[in-house]
């Protein structure tokens, strides 16, 4: 439960090292949420920020944690720079948390210094490396179980893909956050595999700062989600062409759609491209990526990486292959995919089916990933992503549940009736809008339910829009059409 810092990837890799299974969580995260991961997850060792320790504490309660692993954030600084923030910043900002005495609480460096030579342990290609959380194709978070054989494919797919970059030379400038998949695979196993060095970014939302960081260390790859393209784009010392982007060769835009207008503004201002790609957390970071140098076609997400494969089957069976084309469910068939959800064998089944009888006469084998994604492919293998079955919320790259937002606010006593969706949003790509319906007698303000939220969920998921109703579009069976809302705000937009 960490920010981008050195102390994460000490952590992972320690933790892969002594044959260990990582569950990368959200540090954003409320304590009600953390505490469904631990739980699921069984999670018995938490490394955690000083500054976020109070939430693991009330968290741990209930579950199977038996150690705490604290760090501050000075701890990997430069010795002046140390020193600087123990006087002026940690105790205000609340990095400086008493932990000591609690019971298996520990800081981290004395971990380090009483640990002596590591024990050899055997680490199989099978075994699991990484529990990585995601919605999946139905609302309930479930770890997708990702092995260290999969880590190991995807991260060699994208260095072969990437064929005129060199390694150990540049910097790879790391804004996603490295408990996401994209940065924790995209941009930490590649960084580490072509010996890159990273440049860590803390909170990209600091655009300013995130600025100062590249006039710096003069980034030579840039991963981001097109959020942050956009408002690199609209900060005043961009427009005026202050900073100086020319050390940029390539960006990596995923975990949203990206614009056109963006591609092309951002590739004029840096002289590099930004490539776009495709995949799920159930397959890792990537699985259909542009090419970096040749053919980018507008609208498309790329063609499959080495040993990928991808397919169209109607949407409606999810059994009848469909030719070039034609729009239906996207599926993938690679060996980067996970081997299943977490103590979820029904969503396992869901999620993974075998289809007798398809190959595409590359000689892969194995169950296919039903992405419930809607897409076609062109004839030269170019995937096109048209829509999503399923109603997650993609705000600034980040997964958003409508039944876990709408079930929080149901639980507000002024909300009778409650529906959640994803509207767009010109920066984020997506926010999160309720309508809502009031109780009798009740006159509960906007301000008022995104306050209830933020007491239960993170800041991305709490409503950016508000909207108060008599009643709601329902189907005969009383679900909520949360289309007919969408609809509906975007033709009164």
């Amino acid at each position: 439960m960490l920010p981008n810092c050195p102390q994460f990837l000490i952590a992972f890799w320690g933790a892969l090292e002594a044959g260990a299974t990582v569950v990368p969580t959200n540090p954003l995260y409320t304590a009600r949420e953390v505490q469904h991961q631990l739980a699921d997850a069984g999670a018995e060792t938490v490394v955690v920020l000083s500054r976020l320790y109070p939430v693991v504490k009330q968290a741990r309660e209930g579950t199977a944690v038996k150690n705490v692993i604290v760090t501050n954030i000075k701890e990997e600084m430069p010795p002046l720079l140390r020193l600087l923030f123990t006087l002026a910043k940690e105790r205000k900002d609340g990095h400086r948390q008493p932990f000591r005495g609690d019971a298996g609480a520990v800081a981290l460096p004395d971990l380090l210094a009483g640990a002596g030579e590591p024990a050899p342990v055997e680490v199989s290609p099978g075994d699991i490396a990484v529990l990585q959380y995601t919605g999946g194709t139905t609302g309930v978070p479930k770890g997708a179980m990702l092995s260290h054989r999969a880590l190991v494919a995807n991260t060699l797919q994208c260095r072969a893909w990437f064929t005129n970059l060199r390694d150990t030379r540049g910097v790879f400038m790391t804004v996603m956050p490295l408990f996401h998949v994209y940065a924790c695979v995209g941009v930490q196993s590649h960084s580490i595999i072509s010996r890159t060095p990273m440049a860590l970014v803390p909170n990209p939302r600091d655009i300013a700062d995130l600025l100062k960081t590249i006039r710096t260390v003069r980034p030579t790859l840039f991963s981001a989600v097109p959020a942050l393209f956009i408002a690199l784009l609209n900060h005043p010392k961009v427009k005026d062409r202050s900073v100086d982007f020319s050390s940029i060769r390539a960006c990596f835009s995923g975990a949203a759609p990206l614009m056109a207008a963006t591609k092309t503004q951002f590739e004029e201002l840096t002289g590099g491209r930004i490539v776009e790609g495709y995949s799920l957390t159930e397959a890792m970071m990537a699985c259909v990526v542009n090419p970096l140098n040749g053919i980018n076609k507008v609208g498309s997400v790329g063609v499959p990486l080495p040993d990928v494969e991808v397919a169209i089957v109607d949407a409606e069976s999810g059994t009848r292959f469909l030719p070039n084309g034609e729009t239906g469910e996207v599926i993938l068939r690679a060996p980067q995919l996970m081997t299943g959800y977490f103590n979820n064998a029904e969503e396992t089944t869901r999620a993974l089916r075998r289809h007798p009888s398809t190959s595409l006469g590359t000689g892969a084998s194995g169950p296919w990933l039903h992405t419930g994604d809607l897409g076609h492919l062109d004839d030269d293998s170019f995937l096109f992503i048209v829509d999503r079955q399923k109603d997650l919320i993609k705000t600034s790259g980040y997964q958003v549940w409508p039944r876990e937002v709408e079930e929080v606010l149901a639980a507000h006593p002024s909300v009778q009736d409650v529906g959640v969706a994803g509207v767009p949003d010109e920066l984020k790509g997506e926010v999160v809008k309720a309508w809502i319906v009031k109780r009798s007698g009740t006159n509960p303000t906007a301000d008022e339910l995104r306050a209830h939220c933020r007491q239960k969920l993170a800041p991305y998921k709490t409503p950016a829009h508000v909207e108060f109703r008599d009643a709601l579009p329902k189907t005969m069976a009383g679900k909520v059409l949360r289309r007919a809302l969408v609809a509906e705000h975007n033709a009164h937009k």
